[in-house]
């Protein structure tokens, strides 16, 4: 059974669609990466999959529940854990997860039964029972997942959780998110502006453009799919003669200019990146940076967005 299976979701907000009949099937026990750049629908997604807002038209099913017509039967099944954790500051963390599991209908013998499972799995020691306002960045991400956790939800719904984090907090929640999925089962909706996070949780990842799903696979075969290889050329006056002429050598299986980088696809770097070399000096434009590396995420964003993820969000 598919736990996210969504037809044609379209968001409009006057003459702009912020989303266009995004489609995507999610399998049970997945952990699905979706990326896309500032404003590029991605927010909007998430909440209609959340049931914050209806879509204009289209539809999802949440583990076969629709979102249009069945929202309160989907919030039983989701959990939910967005940037901005809505934590209460003067509140000791084992209170914030008591009051949460008496507005999901727990109550006696349930609450207390569950609060002692949430505490292994939010796994912050003794902080636990202090206030929150003491807790560090990391901490209150792991108490707000295991705040989305309180009525055992089938799927995770995770909003760019370690933005703002330090890299050790960072990778603790990387770590909190793999346990979840691979001993509890659940399945992950992941949004993130980390690329580093979705090659090394994701099962599959999506990313959204303009609106629209533009590219879907696993990490790995989206890579593929950009190249081997990439030799990275930087340049100025790069003119499209000299494109043209790069876009022959032999072994190169595709030419694309961003600005002053010049990036170059082949399944044979070190065999093909003397040949780039002797040709830009050929074409007499000096070259100001030469590299040989493997395909990345970024590669594959820039590929189907046009820019890099880092750049679009210091745009923000």
């Amino acid at each position: 059974m598919l736990a996210i299976k969504a037809v044609n979701l379209t968001k409009v907000y006057g003459e702009s669609k912020a989303v266009d009949k995004v489609s995507l099937s999610i399998k049970e026990g997945e952990i699905y990466g979706f990326l896309g750049p500032n404003g590029a629908g991605k927010s909007t997604t998430i909440k209609m999959l959340v049931t914050l807002i209806l879509p204009t038209s289209g539809d999802a099913q949440i583990v076969g529940k629709s979102i249009v017509n069945q929202a309160d039967d989907v919030r039983l099944e989701i959990g939910v854990a967005l940037q901005e954790a809505a934590l209460d500051m003067s509140q000791k963390g084992i209170d914030f997860l008591r009051l949460q599991a008496h507005l999901y209908g727990l109550r006696g013998g349930a609450v207390e039964s569950r609060l002692a499972e949430l505490i292994k799995i939010v796994d912050i020691g003794d902080a636990i029972y202090k206030p929150i306002k003491s807790y560090s960045g990391g901490m209150k991400r792991r108490l707000d997942l295991a705040a989305a956790l309180v009525h055992n939800p089938k799927i995770l719904f995770l909003d760019e959780p370690t933005t703002g984090l330090d890299p050790t907090s960072r990778v603790k929640v990387w770590e909190e998110v793999r346990r979840l999925n691979k001993d509890l089962g659940i399945t992950i909706f992941l949004t993130t502006q980390y690329l580093e996070e979705a090659d090394q949780l994701a099962d599959r990842i999506g990313i959204i453009d303009g609106g629209k799903l533009v590219v879907e696979g696993t990490p790995s075969e989206l890579k593929k799919k950009v190249g081997k290889d990439l030799i990275v050329v930087r340049a100025n006056k790069m003119t499209d003669k000299a494109l043209d002429s790069l876009r022959k050598l032999n072994g190169i299986t595709k030419v694309e200019a961003h600005g002053s980088e010049i990036t170059l696809s082949t399944l044979q770097g070190s065999a093909v990146i003397s040949s780039v070399a002797i040709e830009m000096e050929r074409l007499k434009i000096p070259i100001q940076q030469l590299t040989l590396r493997e395909t990345t995420l970024d590669d594959v964003f820039l590929e189907y967005t046009g820019n890099r993820l880092d750049d679009k969000e210091k745009n923000k």
